[in-house]
């Protein structure tokens, strides 16, 4: 299923067409394109090229490892993410390898890693639907975290459903319109909520 954003300026259509879904389609992510996912998030910008990102990966392939990290996430997303043939934790390295201070900035290189994986997804015809319900200490737990990593949030991953064969209770919410924040009320100039006057008139 196919649900493109529509812009008020162009954006490149790899973009336009990233949505995240609730269902997924009775069929498992080739290796190769889940090696492709996690090479795009290898190559992401990080604060001083430290790649604080980690990724506990299972398919349902190997079922006792799908399982494990699908009882990690809350009871409201296991409902509808164990569809997905591809599930992520992520994890982040809280400090500096060079010198252990603390790195102020590791869960936002988390998220640049995160979106050039979505983007590799995107472009390659699979979908991508981040998680922020996990039970952290669940997770800390059942892969007996090393100190200075720390679970962060998860990621299904799969190829998208047809709305003919989506659950009743999820074909409406798959199918609502999508909507964002106009610009002028999240890109201010001189002072706070002030719409910078490069958008001030979109």
């Amino acid at each position: 299923m196919e649900k493109p954003a529509t812009p008020d300026h162009s954006i490149l259509d790899v973009i336009q067409r990233r949505w995240s879904p609730y269902t997924f389609a009775d069929r498992a992510v080739e290796p190769e394109k889940t090696r492709c996912l996690l090479e795009a998030a290898r190559w992401s910008a990080s604060a001083f090229n430290e790649q604080p990102w980690r990724f506990i990966l299972a398919t349902k392939d190997n079922p006792n490892a799908y399982a494990k990290a699908l009882g990690c996430l809350v009871e409201a997303n296991q409902g509808w993410a164990q569809q997905a043939p591809v599930l992520i934790l992520t994890v982040t390295r809280t400090t500096f390898i060079r010198n252990d201070n603390p790195n102020r900035v590791h869960q936002h290189d988390l998220g640049l890693a995160v979106q050039n994986l979505i983007t590799q997804a995107t472009s390659m015809d699979l979908f991508v639907h981040q998680m922020a319900g996990v039970d952290l200490d669940k997770v800390r737990k059942e892969y007996n975290l090393p100190s200075g990593f720390e679970p962060q949030t998860a990621i299904a991953i799969g190829y998208g459903m047809d709305p003919a064969d989506m659950p009743d209770e999820l074909r409406e919410k798959e199918q609502a319109p999508r909507s964002r924040s106009p610009l002028a009320d999240i890109v201010f100039g001189e002072t706070w909520d002030q719409p910078s006057p490069i958008v001030k008139e979109t």
